[in-house]
């Protein structure tokens, strides 16, 4: 079973109401969907994360230019190979970033036409399926043009709970007063019986995040993402230290290395590397393994289209529980609400939320099928 082509779709679409987070503004939403080839005909359908201020063509021009080559003609079921000889090769240039997000297309498509060939779903192939639904928690609540806030944050958290969710999390990071205000009326509004998070995408420092930690500890989020920049290992480390609130982070750290370090440190309780940009299945189940051999939780980031949705339900499907128990403390699936033209379109809607869960896909693969008229329809390359 031999790769036979490899082929990158750039896929974008203008949003009617563009939205801010703490970094900026968000236009358009965009996706770079990679389809692997076999001999046999076999195709599979892998995603990078596109963040919201990311242009898709720089993954895309690094599988073209870097990646394709090294793809083209190898097994297909030689996974660990292929990833590692394509980390390899960009030594001399850089290994984190755009370079592991183009590779983590490469790996889910590989895994996805695996499973295709095999009739089996991913989760299997990583070695079994702990969970045949996921709980689920929303993510949106990006600021709009013209909207009042609290007021509007606390209509959609309604919204969310009438819809059925048991937890949602907040986009914060807009000024320590500010944030402190919002989250706490978000909470009064919901009450206590709805599990209540809180997004900084990396907004503070070390002394402005340890005054959020202080003034919110009555608020009872279940934990705190990004309060801090990446490159802020020792300031993570001081934060968790002075509070129960657990702390999380890793969308945006890359490889087994830098969760290493981390780990070591004890710097976070909740790891959250994204499957479509942290390196694919292959890395992926790697971290799946390092924090575990440190009783540590991991909940994937989750924010794309439909195939980077439905890759994440296969993985998380396969993590243990950390630890297993007879009541485990189970992973969740992040699933976003916020503006996206074509996130369950390109997958026919194949995914749903329901009672507070999403069931994970059965067939073969991801489990899920690209729609190529979609592709087509928001083909940018």
């Amino acid at each position: 079973m031999k790769i036979k082509d490899l082929r990158v779709h750039i896929i974008s679409a203008p949003l009617a109401q563009p939205f801010q987070f703490s970094q900026g503004w968000v236009h358009q939403r965009d996706s770079v969907i990679v389809e692997v080839e076999t001999m046999d005909g076999v195709c599979g359908f892998g995603e990078c994360l596109c963040h919201g201020r990311q242009q898709p063509f720089m993954a895309a021009s690094f599988i073209e230019q870097c990646y394709k080559p090294h793809v083209i003609g190898q097994e297909l079921l030689d996974v660990d190979v292929i990833w590692e000889t394509l980390y390899n090769s960009v030594r001399p240039i850089g290994q984190q970033g755009i370079c592991i997000n183009a590779q983590s297309g490469i790996d889910i498509a590989i895994w996805d036409a695996i499973g295709k060939t095999l009739g089996q779903p991913v989760c299997r192939l990583l070695g079994g399926k702990y969970r045949d639904k996921i709980p689920a928690y929303a993510t949106g609540f990006y600021r709009v043009q013209g909207a009042k806030y609290p007021e509007t944050a606390v209509e959609e958290a309604l919204s969310y709970k009438e819809k059925g969710f048991r937890g949602m999390k907040l986009k914060v990071g807009f000024g320590v007063e500010d944030d402190v205000h919002y989250i706490r009326a978000v909470r009064e509004a919901l009450g206590y019986d709805t599990m209540l998070m809180a997004d900084f995408n990396c907004a503070y420092n070390l002394g402005n995040a340890r005054q959020i930690l202080y003034e919110l500890e009555d608020a009872r989020l279940e934990f705190l993402e990004e309060l801090l920049p990446p490159e802020d290992l020792e300031g993570y480390v001081a934060l968790r230290n002075l509070t129960g609130t657990k702390l999380a982070a890793g969308e945006c750290l890359f490889g087994k290395q830098n969760f290493r370090r981390w780990l070591e440190r004890g710097a976070l309780d909740i790891y959250q590397p994204d499957l479509c940009s942290s390196g694919g299945f292959t890395e992926c189940r790697k971290l799946g393994v390092l924090t575990q051999s440190y009783n540590t939780a991991l909940i994937p980031h989750v924010w794309g289209s439909g195939v980077g949705l439905a890759a994440s339900l296969q993985f998380i499907a396969s993590l243990v529980p950390t630890p297993l128990c007879c009541k485990p403390v189970e992973p969740m699936v992040e699933y976003d609400q916020s503006s996206h033209p074509f996130r369950l379109d390109l997958i026919d809607g194949k995914i749903e939320f329901r009672d507070g869960c999403v069931s994970v896909p059965d067939a073969p693969g991801i489990g899920v099928e690209v729609d190529r008229r979609v592709l087509e329809k928001y083909r940018v390359n």
